[in-house]
């Protein structure tokens, strides 16, 4: 360990800080970061093979090369020039080749490496999504999905600025963001920072989100090229699709990123491509995006997505992060030297990388200016204005809302999400913001000392639940010294199996184990009994009742809890075989059951009953939803039953929910009278949620995905894990030049272009709740669409309307523009949407709208030509609230 001497300003004259003291995310820029929450690292810097003065070197250099400590302040990037292609050039040319192949594999997890030889120091990396969550505590926006509910540009410009000016107050060159891959399935791990299902709406968001955050000198890294719409298995599925539902649905909130919003990064994904990983994809990285696009920044792996050194760098990335595992001098000296990659390749990224940061002055600045702040006051308005327009209104029954603070006296807020407050999903977006606002303390602080307010989490914690199963005898323990349940056990007995625990971290296992827990349970009373069973990491488990196979965690990279219901009646005994398969040593496994009756904790019931209005906040978190592994579609354990039980004591009972979409609310929606979505709403939370259920914001977000009744109606449903027997065996060569064999499940884009909406609307099925919608505490009138009635294909066409607030109260209403093709030569979704824009009204008042269509908006990608192309013909314009209420209606014609 390495002990620095840190000095408190730019001045050689300050006092230094305490010699070994933590990182300070301010300045602290030697120390390793924490990429994901569960990979412990220690908190001092360990330097790579650089020596340590040539690390406190490229450390320095950019001041030095600034001729000053007062250097000038950050810059959003200059456009390529002459000059910037000379000095890139004569860079490049002072490098060995050993020098260049250096420079295309990251160090220390979250930096570009230096070479202090040509004057080039390293630069500093941050995850981000929703903060710019690697370096310490920080703003938390209501970013992702929370971000498309808002259906508001500007707002995106306003996140990415604020995530640009917290980026470069904290020294951090590339924000690691935004995520724009397509929500397909409700279940995607990741879909919470992913914006919507929709790639219109994707696109118009990430352009400004991208420009307000590379206009405040940081590189905006947009991810993950391309088709990661799963978390599970992430490493090794090939997700397999046709072209034309490639180039409609899944690349262009891409090529918008790279074309209109000029992001100078982009981040290949995991997962393969129609049998080839996105890293080493020909098609998807030289012929799409550095060929059609004309992409001239930095294309770089996810941190540790590279899988062949030599592919990779014959098909487009230029940066393998965190760290050159393949693209090393070791597997490309010899490929340079016999023909197999050409050293101008090689040259190629690297001129790429010295471009990029000659463009934003890294080179002769410090990226930190004195004028920024790590915590800024400025930037909390902008969090509280991203959770206010976010939040979705989706049920009011009798106009339950908005609640008037004079008539209540007590309110009970209850539910696993109502305290701590939870502003993100997890993974390596989950940022720690400075004092996150839980939905306890925004209600709490909104009324004041005059009314009385009731906490309960209403669930134990699941341990608990593992610890306080009562067995009929202990549970026999077979522990076999293997991985199949063979040999020999060692065997024992426990009370109960509670080791599970959230942490994800593993110690590598040194010799195979697999345990059998074997154990009675004996009903007390009749009913519903919930069984539940966890894991952590990578381990792997199923459990038996009777015999039979009820719950299963195959081997994956990541996990939640899995649980189902059994109806036994009074006095039935079952037997319970539980198979564990742990990844690392010791136990991270539970199981065991509980009535469900009784799960609900009598002080939540009893709360329930003396409020004169409950607020139940349900729904995911960071530990069940997030990075690695995908999420249920079903609320997490006792959730259900805790609303049945709530609504039971109190009618007049409030549900919101937390998540990056939809999720199954049919056991009790018709017993509340009120349900909000609140996605991942930020730091600001609990203030929005407040704001809005007292009536002092309007709810103005809109649903930025279908809401689907069940996971087995979605339209992803039946291809989503891919079909039995359709796996292949991919041969490649690994880390250090060893064969290595693995498996790929192929996971068939079979829903082609009928995701979400496009799927219910050319249908005419219905979803609970449909894209777009979103309701008010007013109402809304559309009228007066004028459109040309006959236009020439490919001309811009303007699409005006008016839209008046009919209600009372002030408030936004998105107004949407979907067209439809009836005439069309192909088969196309019923419609799409094309335009959109945030309208705010006072009472009374109207806005003439005008939206403006292209030809993308009428064209549709004709798989034989390889070519975006326009039938002319009839062409229908709806104009409404959201993709089922399209009031208005006018025909065009294009000739």
């Amino acid at each position: 360990m390495i002990r620095v001497t840190e000095f408190a300003s730019r001045s050689l004259y300050s006092f230094p800080k305490a010699a070994g003291s933590p990182c300070e995310p301010r300045f602290y820029t030697l120390c390793r970061p924490m990429r994901y929450p569960f990979r412990v690292m220690k908190n001092t810097y360990k330097p790579s093979k650089q020596s340590f003065a040539s690390a406190v070197l490229t450390r320095l250099l950019p001041f030095l090369l600034a001729g000053s400590f007062g250097a000038a302040a950050a810059q959003a990037p200059v456009p390529d020039s002459p000059a910037i292609e000379a000095q890139a050039r004569a860079m490049v040319s002072k490098l060995t080749l050993e020098e260049k192949i250096e420079l295309i594999g990251g160090v220390d997890s979250m930096y570009t490496r230096p070479m202090p030889s040509i004057g080039l120091p390293r630069f500093k990396m941050s995850d981000a999504s929703v903060g710019v969550r690697t370096w310490g505590p920080t703003t938390a926006y209501a970013g992702g999905v929370a971000l498309a509910a808002s259906w508001d540009t500007d707002l995106a410009r306003a996140i990415g600025e604020s995530l640009g000016r917290d980026a470069r107050s904290r020294n951090v060159n590339f924000l690691l963001g935004p995520g724009v891959n397509i929500a397909r399935s409700p279940v995607g791990g990741r879909n919470f920072e992913y914006l919507s299902e929709d790639p219109y709406l994707n696109s118009a968001l990430v352009v400004p989100f991208i420009e307000g955050v590379q206009s405040q000198g940081v590189i905006a890294t947009v991810k993950h090229y391309a088709l990661n719409n799963q978390e599970f298995n992430r490493h090794n599925a090939s997700s397999d699709i046709d072209e034309r539902t490639l180039r409609e649905i899944y690349l262009p909130a891409f090529e918008a990123a790279v074309t209109k919003g000029h992001a100078d990064a982009v981040m290949n994904s995991y997962n393969l491509v129609n049998g080839v990983h996105a890293t080493q994809n020909e098609f998807l990285n030289l012929k799409v995006l550095k060929g059609e696009w004309d992409f001239k920044g930095i294309l770089m792996s996810d941190w540790a997505a590279t899988y062949d050194g030599v592919a990779a760098a014959n098909n487009g990335l230029d940066l393998e992060m965190p760290s050159p595992k393949f693209m090393n001098a070791r597997n490309l000296v010899p490929s340079v030297r016999d023909g197999q990659v050409k050293e101008s390749t090689i040259d190629d990224k690297v001129l790429r990388l010295f471009r990029t940061e000659l463009r934003y002055g890294f080179t002769t600045r410090p990226q930190f200016d004195p004028a920024d702040s790590t915590y800024s006051v400025a930037d909390r308005a902008v969090a509280l204005r991203g959770a206010l327009e976010s939040i979705t209104l989706l049920k009011n029954d009798g106009n339950l809302l908005p609640l008037d603070p004079a008539k209540i006296k007590t309110i009970a807020i209850l539910g696993p999400d109502a305290w701590p407050a939870v502003p993100g999903g997890g993974g390596s977006s989950e940022a720690t913001s400075f004092d996150p606002v839980s939905t306890v303390t925004g209600i709490a602080n909104l009324l004041g000392p005059g009314v009385h307010v009731l906490y309960s989490r209403g669930l134990p914690e699941m341990n608990d639940v593992f610890k306080n199963t009562h067995w009929d005898g202990d549970v026999k323990v077979e522990t076999f010294p293997s991985d199949d349940f063979t040999g020999t056990p060692e065997t024992g007995s426990r009370h109960n199996v509670a080791d599970w625990t959230p942490k994800h971290w593993e110690t590598a296992q040194l010799t195979p184990r697999s345990i059998r827990y074997t154990a009675a349970f004996r009903a007390g009373s009749a009913g519903k009994y919930l069984l539940i069973g966890a894991a952590s990491g990578e381990d792997a488990f199923k459990i038996l009742v009777d015999g039979k196979q009820i719950l299963e965690q195959v081997h994956a990279e990541g996990q939640v809890p899995k649980y189902t219901s059994l109806d036994l009646a009074a006095g039935q005994t079952v037997h319970i075989e539980a198979d564990y398969l742990p990844h690392a040593s010791g136990s991270r496994f539970g199981f065991g059951l509980a009535y469900e009756p009784d799960l609900v904790s009598a002080e939540a019931k009893r709360y329930a009953s003396l409020a004169d209005v409950v607020v139940l906040a349900l729904g995911f978190n960071a530990a069940s939803e997030g990075e690695g592994h995908d999420r249920t579609f079903r609320l997490p354990w006792g959730e259900d039953a805790l609303v049945d039980a709530v609504a039971a004591a109190n009618p007049h009972t409030i549900v919101t929910l937390t998540g990056g979409g939809g999720m199954d609310v049919s056991r009790w929606l018709d017993k509340v009278p009120a349900l909000l979505h609140t996605y991942y709403p930020g730091q600001e939370g609990g203030t929005a949620v407040a704001e809005i259920l007292f009536g002092r914001h309007d709810p103005e977000g809109k649903l930025p995905v279908s809401f689907d009744r069940s996971w087995e109606e979605d339209p992803s449903y039946r291809w989503y894990y891919g079909a039995p027997g359709a796996d292949t065996t991919l041969h490649t060569i690994g880390e250090h030049g060893q064969p290595v064999d693995y498996t790929v499940p192929h996971i068939q884009y079979g829903d082609k272009l009928m995701v979400g909406y496009r799927y219910w609307t050319t249908t005419g099925k219905h979803p609970l709740f449909p894209f777009g919608f979103g309701l008010s505490y007013t109402t809304f009138r559309f009228s007066n669409l004028q459109a040309p009635a006959t236009t020439a294909s490919g001309s811009t066409i303007p699409v005006s309307f008016d839209v008046t607030n009919t209600g009372s109260a002030e408030g936004a209403e998105v107004a949407q523009l979907y067209v439809s093709d009836p005439s069309a030569k192909v088969d196309r979704p019923e419609r799409e949407l094309k335009g959109f824009e945030k309208v705010r009204l006072n009472p009374g008042e109207t806005k003439h709208v005008t939206l403006t269509l292209d030809a993308r908006s009428f064209s549709y990608w004709d798989e034989s030509a390889h070519k975006w192309t326009i039938d002319p013909g009839k062409f229908v314009l709806r104009v409404g609230d959201s993709s089922e209420n399209t009031p208005l209606e006018a025909d065009i014609t294009l000739q």
